[in-house]
C-alpha cells in the first residue's frame, strides 16, 4: 500500500497495475505557463464575480452543469486523505486537452476553457490529483510539491490513443486528466482570459458579456 500524499494521512489509495515508470520524472513549474477550467460560456459572467467554485459550492447557485453524472456519483463519495471530501474542492486541469473535452466535443461551440494563473498552485490546502481524481488509483499531493510526481511529456501529451497498447491508452487517458484541487474557491483574480473553438464561438462569447479576453484556440478543443 503506498501513502495518498506526502504529508496528508494515508488512504486505501491502491497502486496501479499499469504504473509507468517514467512517471517519476519530476514536473517543473516553470514547465507550467496556465491551468484550465472547462465550462460552458454563459457561467463566465457568474464566476467572474465569484472565482471558480467547488462543486458543493456551485450547487447553491444557478449555472449550466457539463459534468458527467456517473463521475460526479463517484467523485461525491470521495475524500482526499487528511482533507476535504472531493466536491470541496474547485478543480483545474493542468491539460484541457484531455479526455473530459473529447467526450463533450458535441458541445464545444458553447464551451470555453478559462485560463488560470500558475499562482493557483500555491493557494495553501491545494492539492495536486496525478491523474482524474476520481481514480481509484490517483495519488493526492500537497501543491506545489506534488509536482514532483507528474511526468510533463505524460500530461501534456497530445493524443492518449494507443492502438497497439491499450493498458498504455487507459493510464495515459486518466493522467491527462491531472488536476489541481483548490479548497472551495479559486479566486476570479487568477483568471487570465479564456480559449473559445473558432470565431462563431468568439461571437457567442461575447454575447455572454463576460469581459474577458478570449482567444480562439481550436487545439485544445482536439480540433
Amino acid at each position: 500500500m503506498q501513502e495518498a500524499a506526502i504529508g496528508l494521512a494515508p488512504s486505501s489509495v491502491e497502486v496501479s497495475p499499469f504504473a509507468s515508470e517514467d512517471s517519476v520524472a519530476a514536473m517543473k513549474i516553470e514547465e507550467i505557463s496556465e491551468l484550465h477550467y472547462i465550462t460552458p460560456m454563459t457561467n463566465v459572467p457568474s464566476i467572474l464575480q465569484h472565482g471558480i467554485l467547488s462543486h458543493n459550492r456551485a450547487a447553491k447557485l444557478k449555472h449550466d452543469d457539463i459534468s458527467m453524472r456517473e463521475i460526479q456519483d463517484v467523485r461525491a463519495k470521495k475524500r482526499v486523505p487528511g482533507g476535504l471530501a472531493l466536491h470541496d474542492y474547485a478543480n483545474l486541469y493542468f491539460n484541457g486537452r484531455n479526455k473530459m473535452m473529447a467526450k463533450k466535443r458535441p458541445e464545444h461551440d458553447r464551451l470555453c476553457v478559462l485560463r488560470v494563473s500558475t499562482n493557483a498552485l500555491n493557494i495553501p490546502e491545494a492539492v495536486i490529483a496525478d491523474q482524474n481524481a476520481s481514480s481509484k488509483y490517483a495519488l493526492f499531493l500537497p501543491s506545489p510539491l506534488g509536482l514532483q510526481k507528474l511526468n510533463h511529456d505524460e500530461v501534456f501529451v497530445h493524443s492518449w490513443k494507443c492502438p497497439d497498447d491499450q493498458i498504455r491508452e487507459w493510464r495515459l487517458g486518466s493522467v491527462v486528466c491531472a488536476e489541481l484541487l483548490v479548497p472551495h474557491v479559486v479566486p476570479s483574480r487568477l483568471i487570465l482570459g479564456a480559449y473559445i473553438l473558432d470565431d462563431t464561438a468568439r461571437t457567442r462569447f461575447t454575447e455572454v458579456e463576460a469581459n474577458l479576453e478570449c482567444v480562439v484556440n481550436p487545439d485544445i478543443f482536439l480540433r
